[in-house]
Parts: C-alpha cells; sequence; structure tokens
C-alpha cells in the first residue's frame, strides 16, 4: 500500500493498514508529516511552538483515538465564546459559556434587553445537539443513504434540526429563532468559517460547514489539543510507525500510474537529490487534494470551479493580553472564540463586499488564546513569564485579488483593535531579531507551503454526510472511479477538519476490499 502525503489522515490510513498487518509507504513531499496539523517556533529566540494552521480539535472520533493508542489530550475550555459590541456608545459584549450559567443567561439579557433569545438559544442547541447524536456515530461506518439518514434523526427527536440544516438554507432558521443581530451572527459563523459562502445560499454549502462544525463526537465541543497540534501529528506518526509503516519525507510525488499491470499501481517520486524513484502498490491512498490526485493521474485539468480558500490566519505571541473597551475580563474573553465584527449584517456585507473585488470594512474574524487552556506549548524561559499569551486570529472572506497581504493583516489588526483599550501591536513580544512575533498565512501562502489548491482548507467544498446516488449506499465515500486509487483526505465525502475520518474510512474500504479478495481465493472463485 502507498499513502501519498502526510497529512494527519494520511497518517490515520497508514497505521490502520500497518496495524491490520499490510506493507504500508507514506510519501511526503514536506521534510515533516503533519500537512496542516503541525506546531512550529515561527519567532526567533522565542520557545513558543504555535498551531501554524489548523489549531482546534472537534470531529476527531473517540474510536479513532482508542483504535490508534493516540497518547493525546483534547481539553475544554470554559468560555464558548465572546463577542465584543458597541451599542448605543457604550461598549458591551455577549459571553456565552461552555456549559450555559448565569453569566450567559445575564449576558444575553442585558445585550438583547429580554431573554427571548437566550430561550431560543437554548432549545436551537438542544435539537442540534440531538442531530449530532444521531449523525456522527454514522461517520466510521458505511455511507448511508439520505432517506437512512434523516430517518436515524427523527428517531434521536431532531426532525427539526434536520430539516434547518439539511432543506433550507441555514440562515432561514437562524433568523426565525434570533431576534437579536450579533446573536444570529454568533451562530452563523459556523457555517462561514473557511466557507466562501453566505447565510441565505441556496447551493447549502454554508449548511453542510455548519453541520461538521457542530456534530463532532456528537457534541460539536471544539477543544484544545494539548501541546499543540503538533501533537496530534507527533501521536498518529508514532501510531504508524510502532505498526511498522515506512515513513519517507521529502518525497515528492510525481506520478500515480493505476495500470501498471497485474492489477498494480505504480507511483513515481522524487527524493531531494532529484533522483526518481517508482513504488508499486496494490492500493494508492491519497491525503492530497483530489485537485492534486487528478494532476497526479496524469487527466489533465481539473473540470468545473478550482477549489479557493477565504481565510487569513494571523499568530501572534504577546508579552500581556490586551485590556478591553467593555471592561470585561480578557482572561475570560479570549478564552473562547472572540468574535470580532461577525453580527449577521455585517457577514452578509462582507461576502458582498469580498465578491464584488473589495476586501471587507470591517473584516469579521476570530480570535483564540491556546495559552489560557494549555501553557504547556511555551518554553520554560517564557513559562516564568505569566502574562505571556499567543493569540491566534482568523479572518473571513478574505478572496485572493481584493488587497495585499499587507493590507488584510492590517484590516484584521484594526478590527481586534477596535474593542482593546490598548493595541495589540503595543502587546506583541519582540523576536530575537527585534521584530514584533506575528506571523500572517493567506490562501496563497497555504497553497504554496502545503500545496491545498486555492488556500481551501477544506481541499474543496465539504459534502454531505450520505450517499447522494444509490450505488453508493454502502460504500465509504472514498472511491474515485479508479478502483486501486481511494481518496484518505479531507477532500473525500465527510472530510474536512482534523477529524482523521477519511484516513479511516479508504483504510477500511481496502481491508474491505482485502478481505473479499481473500475469500472469492478460499473459495476457488
Amino acid at each position: 500500500m502507498v499513502v501519498v502525503g502526510g497529512g494527519h489522515n494520511a497518517l490515520v490510513a497508514a497505521a490502520y493498514l500497518a496495524r491490520a498487518g499490510l506493507h504500508v509507504t507514506l510519501l511526503e513531499r514536506r521534510d515533516e508529516v503533519g500537512g496542516a496539523a503541525v506546531s512550529a517556533k515561527p519567532f526567533a529566540g522565542l520557545d513558543a511552538r504555535l498551531s501554524r494552521y489548523s489549531y482546534l480539535v472537534s470531529l476527531l472520533p473517540y474510536t479513532i483515538v482508542r483504535n490508534l493508542e493516540l497518547v493525546i489530550e483534547l481539553r475544554s475550555r470554559p468560555v464558548s465564546s465572546y463577542t465584543p459590541l458597541r451599542r448605543d456608545g457604550r461598549d458591551t459584549g455577549l459571553l456565552v459559556e461552555r456549559r450555559l450559567g448565569a453569566a450567559t443567561e445575564d449576558s444575553f439579557r442585558e445585550l438583547t434587553g429580554g431573554d427571548a433569545d437566550f430561550r431560543a438559544w437554548q432549545k436551537f442547541y438542544e435539537q442540534l445537539g440531538r442531530l449530532a447524536r444521531a449523525l456522527a456515530p454514522t461517520l466510521l461506518n458505511p455511507l448511508l443513504g439520505r432517506g437512512q439518514l434523516e430517518a436515524l434523526a427523527r428517531e434521536e427527536g431532531a426532525g427539526q434540526a434536520w430539516e434547518w440544516v439539511f432543506e433550507q438554507p441555514i440562515g432561514a432558521a437562524v433568523e426565525r429563532f434570533f431576534g437579536d443581530d450579533a446573536v444570529r451572527g454568533v451562530v452563523l459563523t459556523d457555517a462561514l468559517i473557511g466557507t466562501d459562502s453566505w447565510a441565505g445560499d441556496p447551493s447549502l454549502k454554508q449548511n453542510r460547514c455548519f453541520l461538521y462544525h457542530v456534530m463532532g463526537n456528537g457534541d460539536g465541543e471544539w477543544r484544545v489539543p494539548i501541546g499543540g497540534m503538533g501533537s496530534v501529528t507527533e501521536a498518529l506518526h508514532r501510531s504508524a510507525v510502532d505498526a511498522g509503516a515506512r515513513i519517507l519525507t521529502d518525497a515528492e510525488v510525481l506520478h500515480i500510474d493505476p495500470d501498471a499491470g497485474g492489477g498494480r499501481a505504480e507511483v513515481t517520486y522524487r527524493d531531494t537529490e532529484g533522483r526518481e524513484h517508482t513504488v508499486a502498490a496494490g492500493y494508492v491512498l491519497a491525503g492530497v487534494a483530489p485537485a492534486v490526485l487528478t494532476r497526479l493521474l496524469g487527466r489533465g485539468g481539473a473540470q468545473g470551479p478550482q477549489p479557493q480558500g477565504t481565510q487569513l490566519k494571523i499568530n501572534m505571541l504577546l508579552d500581556r493580553l490586551p485590556p478591553l473597551l467593555s471592561g470585561a475580563d480578557p482572561r475570560v474573553a479570549f478564552a473562547g472564540t472572540f468574535h470580532i465584527d461577525e453580527g449577521a449584517a455585517q457577514l452578509q456585507q462582507a461576502y458582498q463586499s469580498s465578491h464584488g473585488g473589495t476586501l471587507p470594512e470591517p473584516l469579521p474574524s476570530e480570535v483564540y488564546c491556546h495559552t489560557l487552556t494549555d501553557r504547556s506549548i511555551l518554553g520554560k524561559d517564557l513559562l516564568k513569564r505569566p502574562d505571556v499569551h499567543t493569540l491566534t486570529l482568523f479572518s473571513l472572506h478574505t478572496l485572493p485579488g481584493t488587497a495585499t497581504k499587507d493590507e488584510m493583516v492590517r484590516r484584521a489588526l484594526a478590527g481586534l483593535d477596535a474593542y482593546l483599550a490598548e493595541p495589540v501591536a503595543d502587546c506583541l513580544a519582540l523576536d530575537a531579531d527585534g521584530a514584533p512575533a506575528l506571523e500572517a498565512k493567506t490562501t496563497e501562502d497555504l497553497q504554496a507551503e502545503l500545496a491545498m489548491p486555492g488556500g481551501h482548507i477544506f481541499h474543496r467544498d465539504l459534502s454531505w454526510p450520505y450517499a447522494e446516488r444509490g450505488d453508493q449506499v454502502g460504500k465509504w465515500g472514498v472511491e474515485t472511479g479508479i478502483d486501486n486509487v481511494l481518496i484518505c483526505g479531507a477532500g473525500a465525502r465527510r472530510g474536512g477538519g482534523v477529524s482523521g475520518i477519511p484516513g479511516h474510512n479508504a483504510a477500511r474500504a481496502v481491508l474491505d476490499r482485502v478481505a473479499d479478495a481473500g475469500r472469492r481465493r478460499s473459495s476457488g472463485i
């Protein structure tokens, strides 16, 4: 077996196959495995190991963690979100605790002037919880048809949530349920993060994004990987190698030939010295984006619209957390997701601006502080400084061509500063060269560094977690139309996010076929 690419999904596939006793070779173009699920020390002289691209985990099933004996910890955050706002000339905010309590109820009441939106929030997410509990267990099984999946949802009492998510643009339900624009926006961000869409998009691709953000492990909670995202990759790498998988880095795959003869495929790759090598395989599992796989198969350019990401990510190291104009404790406000200019109307305007060729003003963004939950990513010298923290900012609707990278960063930081009593630039640590400890990654950077077409973090638009054709029922959602080539990356059905699900499902598809071939041989067929 040859696994092309070394992202976290590819490592999951390699680990499962190796544990089943199969010979596995994994080929990774870069000098390290992990793809987007890696940690790095981007600031000279500052021992801070930041999650460079991906940063939170929700969709990784506990089943995979147990099966692969992964030594990882995913820790809950006490705060779900905080949204700073300016209402009637007054700085205020909306606090949502992970476990809704009096502080959340009071915050809703103070912002909205009543209890209606808080009660609606409870009802809305109770229904979504039912939907998540119905659907999450199906993600590691062969595909069901849409009707079968709907029946499971209705058996769980989630028929109403099914209709919100699967039958109509999610914006319709959000508008019916909630009266306050800021509350609507907090809900809608889960539908739009990393997705070029809007609340009323008739394609429902925003609904698919929303679904994957709320159904992880049946509760939709986004947890902090202790030690950073690199700790997840390290555990997966260790699991695969311990099981006998051969991992080759600095191995750039050039071509996949699925018809090399004898029912086998061949994968050609190039090493750092420019030498080409060929590896034969019964099956090839592609952890790369589908558009990249198309090229490696020599099928020419992919048909239809090409993937295009829409995000900006900024990693920062601060000497201190900045105070907020609202007076909220920054240790609380930044502990969860800090929503900036993400009201429903602002999100709609941002989408329209980006598709009109201009960078949104204001630029909707989200901020998160890893070190308020986990300080283990800091070296011993930084740990001696209790005020030092990391800060991660993620902006939406930053289509290429709307602005320069510098302007995107400037506008994102200006949006954050609008709610701070001290500019975030004044709080930045300085690296060994005296430069501010700030690193920005655009979609162009992701394409150049990770070979993600268009910098699309999901490899392509997310798909529904069911079979959309009758001939897909009972399959794994990893098929390519070529019997011995499967997708094990985020571009598979039920892919996206740090989940390992496509890797598990591709491995299961191979193991099912190997077992079936063995049964046919033993019966003389």
